[in-house]
């Protein structure tokens, strides 16, 4: 399955988890733009500080900030996200009617007031974003202020060693850590290897969750299982050798075994966001 936050959000809904009513409990969880890293640590946003929250708390309720997604700062005013994530089916109306979505920087412990919660001026979502492959997960926040250089992370072009399989990345999020709807209140990360395309085609020859299309997707994982992203972790950067190779976009399951995450390929998409940081007037520093 999907994972993401298959939810269109109550008004009033101030439960804690209201981002994670994704599907009944009796069905396993995708892992997408409500997880937690599952098999992982806590980590230190100011050592990590490209990545963001998406928030809306007038969707999400306020427990957790109003996270729903991740999202990862490339220039001091654009942060990258999943599409998914900007959906009506996630957000409940389009993101233009969101009256708070937010991007929430330095803020690692969700309960908190640490960081900083910009407000989102424009969002562009990928035209040719594709939900039954699931390819062209991405769209672009451009942000109402600037924040520090020293959030922004490189991203990786078409050939870079970081995009080798066999090499070790790091995925981040605020999600679902066992699978089973238990979101994390702190930034954790988790270790995984980027995986050959083979393997990703041999996992997900095409099914309802999706199709593996190397042109525009990577995954990564454990052979064995156990670490992964998970539901509420939508739009979180996967990093490799400093720098951002892919977002969280959908998979089936959390951590499990033959069933790696699927991440939309960075290389593949630096000429939209190129588009849509010239079509939000470029970035103003």
């Amino acid at each position: 399955m999907r994972r993401g936050p298959f939810v269109r959000a109550l008004s009033g809904l101030l439960a804690p988890l209201a981002a994670a009513v994704v599907l009944p409990l009796t069905v396993p969880a995708p892992a997408v733009a409500d997880s937690v890293v599952v098999g992982g640590q806590p980590v230190q946003v100011a050592e990590h500080p490209w990545v963001v929250a998406i928030a809306s708390r007038d969707r999400f309720g306020g427990t957790r900030s109003g996270q729903f997604c991740g999202g990862a700062v490339v220039d001091r005013r654009t942060v990258l996200t999943a599409a998914h994530c900007m959906s009506e089916d996630v957000l409940g109306v389009p993101p233009s009617e969101v009256p708070d979505l937010k991007v929430i920087a330095g803020r690692g412990d969700l309960r908190t007031n640490e960081g900083r919660e910009v407000t989102v001026r424009r969002v562009w979502v990928n035209k040719e974003y594709d939900s039954v492959t699931n390819s062209g997960d991405v769209a672009v926040l451009t942000l109402a202020k600037s924040l520090p250089e020293s959030s922004v992370v490189p991203m990786a072009r078409e050939g870079n060693a970081a995009y080798e399989p066999g090499t070790v990345a790091s995925v981040y999020g605020w999600g679902d850590t066992t699978g089973a709807g238990d979101y994390a209140r702190t930034l954790r990360a988790a270790r995984v290897r980027v995986l050959s395309d083979s393997v990703c085609e041999r996992a997900y020859p095409g099914s309802v969750d999706g199709r593996y299309m190397a042109n525009s997707m990577l995954c990564a994982g454990e052979p064995k299982g156990g670490r992964d992203a998970c539901q509420g972790d939508s739009g979180g950067p996967l990093l490799a050798r400093g720098r951002l190779i892919g977002l969280v976009s959908w998979g089936d399951g959390c951590g499990e075994p033959g069933n790696p995450g699927v991440y939309t390929r960075i290389s593949e998409v630096l000429p939209l966001v190129s588009k849509a940081q010239g079509a939000a007037g470029g970035s103003r520093r």
